[in-house]
């Protein structure tokens, strides 16, 4: 993924985009903070890790348009949306619907998971083979209810 955002900033450049550049700029800085972090732990920072820094920064700037329309800056939360464009052309296409249904019921039948108080294995077993594909915010209730939660 490193490659990738190299090659989007130097296409970007070359084509004087500068809000994307700005961006990738942003996703790199990011990225540089977490690798200075793991290396202080002894660990080196995974794909899985990059999507969900990648996750992260688009939650915070769908967080920061809402502040912004409640402030009425428009222009502001344009180019967060702008920003949120671009972050997520590097994340997977996410699940829909029935598709989050069957993989939450999956992880049920391969955790025997039986109850309420075992959702955190199901949860374990859905980010282990989902990261970056859904919102677990959302999913979270989801396997609650089918748990009988």
């Amino acid at each position: 993924m490193r490659e990738t955002f190299t090659e989007m900033l130097k296409t970007a450049m070359k084509a004087g985009d500068k809000p994307r550049v700005a961006t990738v700029r942003l996703i790199q800085a990011a990225l540089k903070d977490r690798d200075i972090e793991a290396r202080g732990q002894g660990k080196t920072v995974s794909d899985d890790d990059i999507l969900a820094l990648l996750q992260k920064m688009v939650k915070q700037r769908q967080d920061s348009i809402a502040l912004y329309e409640q402030g009425g800056r428009k222009d502001l939360a344009d180019q967060e949306r702008a920003e949120i464009a671009i972050i997520s052309e590097f994340l997977p296409k996410g699940m829909d619907e029935a598709e989050i249904a069957a993989a939450i019921r999956a992880a049920i039948a391969e955790t025997g998971a039986a109850g309420p108080k075992e959702m955190g294995k199901v949860i374990g077993a859905l980010k282990a083979k989902y990261a970056g594909r859904m919102d677990f915010g959302k999913v979270s209730p989801a396997v609650k209810a089918a748990l009988g939660g």
